[in-house]
């Protein structure tokens, strides 16, 4: 019998429905009905593994397991009324292979444009204050051997190493954007020259075939603006990222502020590096939350024509269910998105891109959100604008969230009633790196030919034999770590 060191009792579930968070949110309680679809979906999966003449866990990393777990959701939620999407999935696939991978494995190019990690032996430690655990109660994943670490060293789970565990040999993730979070530049998690290390060590010959890498920019800190020269030319990134509702003081900007957001394009106009990828919604707490807000996007897409705008999370709110657009009345989440579109005459398919990190996870625990928030992004910010992300390492190996999008679909009765799109191969092929390879000038024939041979495909190849993922997520999943994250951060949020 083959050899388990993750799990080898099978307790965990290859789709990952639990509360963590990413740090930018306080950890919501999970909803009864996820928990008991969590329950359910353990009880059929023993079901079928018995049925199979197999162990549990064995059942649960192939996929019939990961098809098992979808369609015991899809029956707690159908009884519940949670009725506005579904896992398309037939059910034979929960005990034949043939059935589940007709659905769930794909050749889509994954350009997951939301990665994170962070150097957990960086200088950055020194500014934490004493006794505070960033992260702290995290579970012991064997590769990390946080069992056998002290202080702060469990801060491996979330390293450089194990992101490209995570990301790349463990998912079906091809290419990746790796971002930053907003800190002062003396406590950064993570400084562009470390990111800068694992960009060449993943990318082929000096090319871009792997990983692409954010600036981080936030004009209302002193020193930002002057950073970007270097930041374009000695790092050549790929793309800005700033946070809108950040700032040292606490107070945070609108993108076309005269004094902050106007300056930041203009100068990242100058330097010919046109991508701005903008944080909205996810608001970090009630400091400055009219700047999560999405009312400055509409505005700066039209002043901006020649940049390209990727909105961060799509204003999505954790904690607030989307519902159909209402012009007029949309004044937070996604509707404060559409509104500004519609308000600023930002026809779909235009300069605007709309980010599912962390926003698909979420959506995974309720399908009528997830209906309206997908259908309306695709409506209204158009079926060549939404882009894949995942937010990950703070959720482990983002293929639960690739695995659930390729089985995602809207009902028929939502379709025809909101003008939402039925969710074809063509649509998720677009949503998962076509859309987001546009912006980014991403050759996707030549990039796959790249891949081919380099050493992450080789190193995945190599453990496919001996799949074992570990089925965890990292980030926070109660207030005390949560909490224990901010002060770690100086009470910024990430």
């Amino acid at each position: 019998m083959r050899k388990f060191n993750h799990d080898p009792d099978g307790i965990r579930l290859p789709i990952k429905i639990d509360n963590a968070s990413n740090g930018e949110f306080e950890p919501l309680p999970l909803p009864g009905r996820c928990a008991l679809g969590n329950r359910v979906a353990l009880e059929e999966a023993d079901n079928a593994a018995k049925k199979l003449g197999e162990g549990r866990r064995s059942f649960l990393v192939g996929a019939c397991g990961a098809a098992s777990t979808l369609l015991s959701l899809n029956a707690v939620n159908a009884a519940a009324g949670k009725t506005g999407s579904y896992f398309d999935l037939p059910a034979e696939s929960r005990f034949e292979t043939a059935a589940a991978e007709a659905t769930l494995s794909g050749d889509e190019f994954v350009f997951d444009v939301h990665g994170h990690f962070i150097n957990p032996h960086g200088a950055w430690r020194d500014t934490v204050p004493e006794g505070a655990r960033p992260f702290f109660g995290m579970p012991k994943v064997q590769s990390c051997k946080t069992a056998e670490m002290e202080g702060l060293d469990y801060l491996e789970c979330l390293s450089g190493e194990q992101f490209v565990k995570d990301v790349f040999v463990d998912s079906d993730t091809d290419m990746m954007v790796l971002t930053f979070v907003p800190s002062p530049a003396d406590a950064e998690p993570l400084k562009i020259e470390e990111a800068e290390v694992t960009k060449n060590l993943l990318n082929k010959e000096g090319s871009n075939t792997r990983l692409l890498v954010h600036g981080r920019v936030n004009p209302n800190q002193a020193g930002d603006l002057d950073a970007m020269d270097e930041l374009a030319e000695k790092w050549k990134v790929s793309a800005w990222k700033t946070y809108t509702q950040w700032g040292p003081d606490g107070k945070g900007f609108w993108l076309d502020d005269e004094d902050t957001g106007i300056p930041f394009l203009e100068k990242a106009r100058a330097l010919g590096i046109k991508n701005v990828a903008v944080h909205k919604g996810i608001p970090f707490g009630q400091r400055s939350y009219e700047h999560s807000r999405c009312d400055d996007i509409g505005r700066v897409a039209k002043a901006y024509p020649d940049l390209n705008f990727l909105v961060y999370h799509s204003g999505f709110v954790p904690g607030k269910a989307e519902a159909a657009f209402q012009n007029g009345a949309g004044k937070d989440g996604i509707d404060a998105l559409v509104q500004s579109l519609l308000d600023n005459e930002i026809a779909p398919n235009q300069n605007v891109y709309a980010d599912l990190g962390s926003t698909w996870r979420m959506l995974m625990q309720d399908p009528d959100s997830a209906a309206h928030a997908m259908g309306k992004l695709l409506r209204y910010v158009g079926e060549d604008r939404v882009v894949w992300g995942t937010d990950s390492i703070w959720y482990g190996s983002p293929q639960d969230q690739i695995l659930a999008f390729r089985a995602f679909q809207i009902t028929e009765e939502l379709r025809d009633r909101h003008g939402y799109p039925e969710i074809t191969p063509e649509l998720r092929s677009k949503v998962f790196g076509l859309n987001a390879a546009r912006p980014y000038g991403i050759d996707v024939p030549s990039v796959r030919r790249a891949q081919r041979d380099d050493t992450l495909s080789v190193a995945k190849f190599a453990s496919a034999e001996a799949h074992d993922p570990h089925f965890l997520t990292f980030g926070p999943k109660n207030r005390r770590e949560f909490l224990a994250f901010r002060r770690a951060d100086g009470d910024h949020q990430s």
